[in-house]
């Protein structure tokens, strides 16, 4: 256990050297370009999501992220916009973005490393609150191509620390799991990519649909909790589990976030509690993905306050909002072509270890 904390703690170490160079260099760009603060809440959720998924990539791997994550950045803020200006079209592009990416799965571990890098900025896009701005201040959000730089920047950033740890320290990361090598395909009928992408189409497109009308522009909280509660689905009792623990983890992060809004903390001090709390959810995630969830979530919700929202008055509505989001997601994967306990997916069907980090964002 003290072998696999000091582990954690290293490589928390490095992420969130990589997210503060990718902060910093954003600062300067948003002061010398005029930019609205959000594009420094897009380099933080990028790096600190790109990480992960970069820890053991080769050559070809970087490559293609350098490629894929910017392009799908400027797409995913376009997407922002549409959802801001004709909702219904945006929620149903959305609900595709983020479950084709899983039904690519079937194509091998390529497919699923490529499908992981288009999903990091549909999973940024409910972190950063542009669509949960006043519509005065909407059309000052991020463009398309600041985004795409923001992520190359992103990479950039990730690949320097990454390298210049791996140069100067003899702890080298740990290798790619097994089961994203090739394998047979599943018998399984539809296949589980095809099951999975499904699962997480309905939770995703129920809480679009059910986050808007009862919670208006708080909605991100309850797409966000049903993404991740549905996301590396490996049956029934394992949505069950991570919806309990995402709903536990929540609610505890909440409480903390309220308590620290309750003392004035505002400004610079918020921004820097927030950097605090990533960098302790980071290190605490192998423990217990609880832990992880109380950290995004207290985060999440000092970001918020930092842009004017009540953290006190908002308290009842988000944890609704997280309880009815684990709630579909749970429905979905018990109800809609669930995956049976006793057949495991073949490995090229199943998501990688990086997906299902990322799942737990």
């Amino acid at each position: 256990m003290t072998e696999k904390l000091i582990r954690s703690a290293y490589e928390s170490a490095l992420t969130m050297t990589a997210v503060l160079l990718c902060w910093a260099a954003a600062l300067w760009l948003e002061g010398a370009a005029g930019l609205h603060t959000d594009v420094l809440v897009l380099a933080v959720a990028l790096t600190l999501t790109l990480a992960g998924t970069q820890r053991t990539a080769d050559a070809r791997g970087r490559l293609t992220a350098l490629v894929l994550l910017p392009a799908a950045a400027g797409v995913s803020t376009l997407l922002g916009h549409l959802m801001a200006e004709h909702y219904p079209l945006g929620a149903a592009v959305f609900t595709l973005g983020i479950s084709l990416p899983i039904w690519i799965r079937r194509f091998g571990p390529a497919a699923t490393k490529a499908g992981t890098l288009m999903t990091l900025p549909l999973v940024a896009l409910l972190v950063v609150p542009g669509p949960t701005l006043p519509p005065k201040a909407q059309s000052t959000v991020v463009s398309w191509g600041w985004a795409a730089l923001v992520g190359v920047l992103a990479c950039g950033c990730v690949w320097l620390v990454q390298t210049a740890a791996d140069r100067f320290v003899p702890w080298r990361p740990e290798p790619e799991p097994e089961r994203n090598r090739p394998g047979r395909p599943s018998r399984l009928r539809p296949r589980p990519s095809t099951r999975m992408a499904l699962q997480m189409a309905a939770a995703v497109a129920a809480a679009l649909t059910l986050g808007r009308l009862l919670f208006d522009h708080h909605w991100p909280w309850m797409v966000l909790t049903a993404y991740v509660a549905a996301s590396g689905n490996r049956g029934r009792n394992d949505v069950v589990r991570k919806g309990v623990e995402r709903f536990l983890g929540a609610c505890a992060g909440t409480l903390l976030a309220t308590g620290v809004a309750a003392t004035g903390t505002t400004g610079r001090t918020s921004v820097v509690l927030i950097f605090a709390v990533l960098a302790v959810a980071l290190c605490l995630r192998p423990l217990n993905y609880a832990c992880w969830a109380a950290g995004m979530t207290t985060a999440l919700a000092l970001l918020l306050g930092y842009y004017g929202q009540n953290t006190w008055s908002l308290l009842p509505t988000r944890l609704e909002e997280i309880a009815a989001g684990a709630a579909l997601a749970v429905a979905s994967a018990w109800w809609l072509l669930p995956v049976p306990r006793r057949r495991t997916p073949a490995p090229v069907e199943q998501a990688s270890g990086r997906a299902s980090r990322l799942g737990r964002t």
